[in-house]
């Protein structure tokens, strides 16, 4: 079983700090995800096959990555998100504790 595969399993109860080495676009050219329009549907969906996607978009929630598509959604949708959400102070730790809920 590959490190991947292991990890998608694995990834369903726990939180992964390191988690860029695992990421599905760390094979990709490194401009495949700073894409603008139509280009962007066709990078987002490099993100639907990854293993951390939660924890690429909560650290660029979090850091507030302002280029670019991160954790399956572009820079445009991870504004509105933070304009919907603005009394969330860390989504890494509201992801985290939902998916330690759902493990239960």
């Amino acid at each position: 079983m590959s490190k991947v595969a292991q990890m998608s399993r694995e990834q369903r109860t726990t939180w992964t700090v390191e988690w860029a080495p695992l990421a599905a676009c760390r094979t990709s050219a490194p401009d495949a995800l700073f894409v603008q329009g139509a280009a962007q549907q066709q990078a987002k969906q490099i993100c639907q096959r990854c293993p951390v996607v939660a924890e690429c978009l909560a650290d660029a929630l979090d850091n507030r990555t302002e280029f670019g598509v991160w954790g399956g959604m572009t820079e445009r949708e991870r504004r509105a998100m933070l304009r919907r959400h603005p009394n969330i102070r860390s989504f890494r730790a509201l992801f985290e504790a939902d998916r330690t809920a759902q493990a239960s």
